[in-house]
């Protein structure tokens, strides 16, 4: 007689697709780590090469800005940058690339809710964020103190600075038809926050109105809090920026969450 075997149940995944969201997260973590040479040692060698050429060219361990050395001011800065950049780009082009080479499926069409897309993608550009900044801030102690003066600061405003960009980064891979409308946000958002943010200058030098501007200015708020944890120096109020950028990366995060439930721009 011929054994017929029964049909498997269907899966079941309880509250929260712990499989599904893993196999995402390490997806996207796998993206940029085939490409390490690539996404993880090329900023930390451009970082490096500038900080060369502010130290022995210009003489930056010779001067002092806010009170303290200018390799130790300019260093936050530049590893904020690298986490801000880095966290927008991985999103930002996993989802631009689904989109144009017609692989949105791959995460469309697994039962994989909003809330864990939203944690997927945001955890994974996290990541990419926080690895380029660890690796960096390795490489510049040669000219730079690094080690945290407030290591809970300091972890907070990596951290807040990799979920935001992380989060705008979705949103700017989703809103894209193609590449060209990533570097128009790049070029035009992107690049005026961050060196309109404080990196190599005191914002207490700027004139009215560009000093109450750069008040607003979530980027330099980010740079601020984390020069902060390393420096003891802030320009700004350490509780003001803390509340503003955890509120600006909650909002982006729950409009994250919201464009993958409606399926806008996501779903034919």
């Amino acid at each position: 007689m011929k054994h017929t075997a029964n049909p498997q149940a269907p899966r079941t995944y309880g509250a929260v697709n712990w499989i599904g969201l893993q196999t995402l997260y390490l997806r996207e973590v796998r993206r940029f780590w085939k490409v390490a040479v690539q996404t993880i040692f090329g900023p930390v060698v451009s970082t490096w090469l500038l900080m060369v050429v502010f130290v022995m060219a210009f003489g930056a361990d010779k001067r002092v800005m806010s009170g303290i050395p200018f390799a130790d001011f300019l260093a936050p800065g530049l590893i904020m940058l690298s986490i801000i950049q880095n966290a927008f780009a991985n999103s930002s082009s996993s989802l631009i690339v689904a989109k144009v080479q017609n692989t949105a499926v791959d995460f469309i069409m697994p039962p994989l809710s909003a809330e864990e897309l939203t944690v997927g993608f945001i955890a994974g550009a996290t990541t990419r964020g926080l690895l380029v900044a660890l690796a960096m801030a390795i490489s510049i102690m040669l000219f730079a103190n690094v080690l945290p003066k407030h290591l809970g600061w300091t972890i907070y405003f990596g951290l807040v600075g990799a979920i935001m960009f992380g989060a705008f980064g979705v949103l700017g891979g989703i809103w894209a038809d193609k590449f060209d409308n990533l570097a128009f946000v790049t070029s035009f958002v992107i690049t005026p926050l961050t060196f309109l943010s404080g990196t190599f200058y005191s914002i207490t030098v700027l004139p009215e109105p560009f000093h109450a501007i750069s008040m607003w200015n979530p980027v330099f708020h980010l740079i601020d809090g984390f020069r902060y944890g390393l420096t003891n120096h802030a320009d700004a109020n350490v509780m003001v920026s803390a509340v503003s950028t955890g509120t600006i990366s909650l909002v982006l995060v729950v409009v994250c969450w919201y464009v993958f439930k409606t399926g806008w721009r996501t779903r034919a």
